[in-house]
């Protein structure tokens, strides 16, 4: 067993104490009632049926007041894809599940049309909505029905490093 245990803390995954016989602790999770652990994809999943933690780049540890709502992942932005939301590279975004009509206009959401996932922002014009993709030429996507469009969720939250270094996480779920 001990052959066990130091291979594990040789791996980074637990610490042992050496002043206690089975003194050990476990790394990388907060047993924090409170604190949950949010993945962090480098894109946007397929769709929120298929959200696989083991598919996650990472995953946050966060005060579950700030996480939000069961199911809220990040997506970190990459390159210029996102500058006509004034976002920069390595910007994190909270994305939570949302329904249509809990969304208002002006909000960011995370969205599929067709094979296109992306950030778009809604608008609403009377009974018609468009997507307005986050690119500035983009030109913006009517939506004839909500329901062929898939909505992954509404950004809720922007984290970003203020220093440029890069952030501190936990990389293990739990």
């Amino acid at each position: 067993m001990s052959e066990h245990l130091q291979a594990l803390a040789e791996k980074g995954y637990l610490e042992r104490d050496p002043s206690r016989s089975r003194g050990i602790r476990i790394l990388g999770m907060d047993l924090d009632p409170q604190t949950i652990s949010v993945p962090c994809f480098r894109e946007i999943p397929d769709d929120r049926d298929t959200l696989p933690a083991s598919r996650a780049e990472t995953h946050f540890s966060m005060d579950r007041r700030i996480a939000g709502a069961k199911g809220a992942f990040f997506v970190r932005a990459r390159g210029d894809e996102m500058l006509g939301l004034g976002l920069s590279e390595g910007d994190f975004l909270l994305v939570e599940p949302a329904r249509p009509d809990q969304i208002a206009d002006g909000d960011v959401v995370a969205a599929r049309s067709g094979e296109r996932r992306a950030f778009f922002r809604l608008s609403r014009d009377g009974s018609s909505v468009l997507l307005r993709p986050s690119l500035p030429d983009a030109p913006p996507i009517p939506v004839e029905d909500m329901n062929g469009t898939i909505l992954l969720g509404r950004v809720t939250a922007l984290y970003r490093r203020m220093n440029g270094v890069g952030a501190v996480m936990s990389t293990t779920a739990h």
